[in-house]
């Protein structure tokens, strides 16, 4: 029988507020005015994808930077489902912005160590501010139970080009290293909204933050924040293929009829929107989880990235494809919702690395 004066955890919400709906309008609204698919599809020619201005736009003035981190140490006092939305309208927009590697996997990364270093407490309060953006310099496809690299150079360090500071797992410790005294040297992305760079400190640079379990631990929780918000993101990307996609089979005709009045087609589009619906209900659960601190939230976060990172590569693939030719050229900007989509299948852990965590964690043997 159970015990009813046991406590038991808060449910799952996966509605949105009205807080959560106003700072989606505002971001929206931001990424709509400065950073439309045309813009970035002339920014990806250039040196820097990034839009100027635009991340003091979004980290500062609405202060999507601060979300995570407490009001006390400088921040909004918010939470991952805030967090999360602001993923999902960057993922709807493709926006080259380090959100996810600054205001996410660092910030969670140095509010881990909040009690250990008092260094950590100053360089949060500038990123929550908006003035510093820090980057966990680990490669972009590290899964949130694996071991941290600790060589004196590390590969796919996703934003690393946009830091200021480095946080630089080493074995004895983590330490920041501003990034004037740090190499940093571009590679060539799959995904060209992403940029990633290979990084290597100077030796002997930076401060030390934390010891080497203390750093172990922050550096799981920073990842684990980033593969479950990352699902945010990929829910978006899959939102807007659907939307798009919808919007073009509605007013492209053949034989006098909208394209999407054929059958084979409704069928397809169909089946994109109930991937979306199991993507957002992942998505959200996984937020949720990290917003509450709940017990499941890695096998919660596991769980929304084996599936949102197949569906918004689905939805990706199917928006390439039901566009016709125009979905094929460099002019529209399926091709970089897709490279995105296929980026995003390979960070923070790949689905089957996730599949096997979700086997581990409910005691089942994996698949072969």
């Amino acid at each position: 029988m159970t015990d009813l004066t046991e406590p038991t955890e808060q449910p799952l919400d996966l509605l949105y507020s009205e807080t959560e709906d106003d700072l989606r309008a505002a971001v929206r609204a931001l990424l709509t005015d400065r950073a439309g698919h045309q813009t970035l599809l002339g920014r990806i020619e250039t040196d820097s994808p990034y839009v100027p201005g635009l991340w003091k736009s979004l980290a500062a003035d609405i202060g999507a930077a601060g979300l995570l981190v407490p009001e006390k140490l400088g921040g909004q006092g918010a939470s991952h489902r805030e967090a999360a939305v602001v993923l999902e309208e960057l993922g709807r927009a493709v926006t080259p912005l380090p959100y996810l590697t600054s205001g996410v996997v660092a910030t969670e990364t140095l509010l881990a160590l909040v009690g250990e270093s008092e260094e950590a407490v100053g360089l949060l309060a500038d990123l929550a501010s908006g003035r510093t953006v820090a980057v966990l310099a680990v490669p972009l496809s590290t899964a949130p139970d694996a071991e941290p690299p600790v060589g004196n150079s590390v590969a796919g360090v996703a934003d690393a080009v946009a830091a200021d500071v480095f946080l630089v797992p080493r074995a004895d410790g983590l330490y920041a290293v501003p990034a004037a005294e740090a190499s940093v040297e571009a590679q060539t992305p799959l995904d060209l909204t992403r940029p990633l760079a290979r990084v290597t400190p100077t030796a002997g640079s930076g401060t030390l933050l934390a010891g080497t379990e203390a750093t172990r631990a922050a550096v799981r929780r920073g990842l684990l924040a980033g593969a479950g918000l990352l699902a945010s993101e990929q829910l978006g990307l899959a939102e807007w293929c659907l939307e798009e996609t919808v919007r073009h089979t509605r007013e492209r005709h053949q034989f006098n009829r909208p394209v999407g009045s054929f059958q084979a087609l409704k069928h397809r589009m169909a089946q994109l929107w109930q991937d979306l619906v199991g993507a957002r209900a992942a998505a959200r659960a996984a937020a949720d989880a990290l917003a509450t601190g709940s017990a499941d939230a890695p096998l919660t976060v596991a769980v929304a990235q084996a599936y949102c990172s197949k569906a918004a590569v689905r939805a990706a693939e199917e928006c390439v494809q039901l566009h016709g030719g125009i979905g094929m050229t460099w002019e529209h900007p399926a091709h970089l919702v897709l490279k995105r989509a296929k980026s995003d299948q390979i960070a923070l852990g790949s689905a089957g690395r996730h599949q096997d965590a979700i086997a581990a964690l409910v005691g089942l043997e994996p698949p072969l």
